[in-house]
């Protein structure tokens, strides 16, 4: 008798699977009749179709937008995969406006996100490696150092770059951070702190008149590994200057010429460098080196801020090693997000 019931309340206009396939067959079929015989549907939205089409020109052309003005071309690619939550607007917009025009428009923008970006929204982390690393941003102003060093010793990080350390918090991770890592340097404001001996240890001028960036050499069981921790300058948006990034261009061209003459094989970029991989502004250390994001992570791995992560400012770059997987640990006292990578140490022969 239930089962009865049950067929004989879908069959009157119930909520089954079947019931609602109809429905939404319905509802499609009543569109389509009202734009069939309308002669309109290609005379209308053009204002829409028209925007459509700059938005797949502003992807497809970002680094022919000038840094001239404000750099407006860095501030374009610093947000360029947030561009892509335009085209769902201007597909509401396409419907609204009930234009063929503007719906056919739309397809270029999506075709050019997807290329862009589509791997990014797949899973590419593999097991392995030999020499997991994290990078992290601890903020000068972080009200909680002691907990931060614990947080990201409990990564599991073999060798642990930081950033933005003052001379006052520096004991207290030093203090916090001995019992995981028996080696150690710290150069201005930048340190590293790593399971393995570290040789070679020195800082690299970025040319600011104070010393955010090192280089050291760690021995791993697996082999030699290159070191660079970096922070460039910050970068600011201002209405009248527009973005500000003159000295950090600057010095992102003296990191790059840096690891440019590092004799060691292997070598990894650790550091917050206040730009993001599409910014034509980092090319000097971003056309020698490859993300382990983009190698191996799941998803774009945003770090900054860590409240809302919009950007991936934070980054973990390679020469010669090979990327298994990269990942954001969860949100320290700092406004940054820890990111980490697993990664596996070649040899000529690999």
């Amino acid at each position: 008798m239930a089962q009865q019931a049950y067929m004989t309340e879908t069959d009157n206009g119930g909520s089954g699977p079947e019931h609602r396939g109809t429905r939404l067959r319905r509802l499609l079929d009543r569109l389509a009749g009202s734009w069939r015989g309308d002669p309109r549907i290609w005379r209308r939205g053009l204002v829409v179709a028209a925007c459509a089409v700059l938005l797949a020109l502003v992807m497809v052309l970002h680094s022919r937008i000038p840094n001239t003005i404000g750099n407006l071309g860095s501030l374009t690619e610093t947000f360029l995969p947030w561009l892509g939550l335009l085209v769902p607007v201007l597909l509401v917009l396409a419907l609204v406006r009930r234009s063929a025009t503007a719906l056919i428009a739309v397809v270029l923008p999506s075709v050019v996100w997807l290329n862009l970006f589509g791997g990014q929204l797949s899973d590419k982390t593999a097991t392995g490696g030999d020499l997991t690393v994290v990078t992290h941003n601890v903020n000068a102003d972080n009200p909680d150092p002691a907990g931060t060093a614990r947080d990201v010793a409990d990564s599991g990080a073999d060798v642990l770059a930081l950033e933005e350390l003052t001379p006052a918090a520096v004991p207290t991770y030093e203090k916090a951070l001995a019992p995981t890592y028996r080696y150690h340097s710290v150069q201005g404001t930048v340190g590293v702190w790593s399971k393995y001996p570290l040789s070679g240890v020195r800082d690299v001028d970025l040319d600011m008149g104070w010393t955010r960036a090192m280089r050291a050499t760690v021995t791993a069981p697996s082999g030699q590994v290159a070191v660079y921790v970096a922070h460039l300058p910050s970068v600011r948006v201002k209405m009248e200057a527009g973005f500000t990034a003159r000295q950090r261009d600057r010095s992102a061209d003296y990191l790059g010429e840096a690891i440019a003459h590092e004799p060691l094989r292997n070598v990894v970029l650790l550091g917050d460098l206040n730009g993001t991989m599409n910014d034509r502004a980092l090319n000097a250390v971003t056309s020698q080196m490859r993300s382990t994001q983009g190698a191996a992570g799941n998803g774009f791995g945003f770090s900054w801020p860590a409240s809302f992560p919009m950007a991936r400012i934070d980054q973990i770059m390679v020469r010669g090693l090979k990327p298994e997987s990269s990942w954001t640990l969860p949100q320290t006292g700092s406004d940054h997000l820890p990111v980490a990578a697993r990664v596996r140490v070649t040899t000529s022969d690999s």
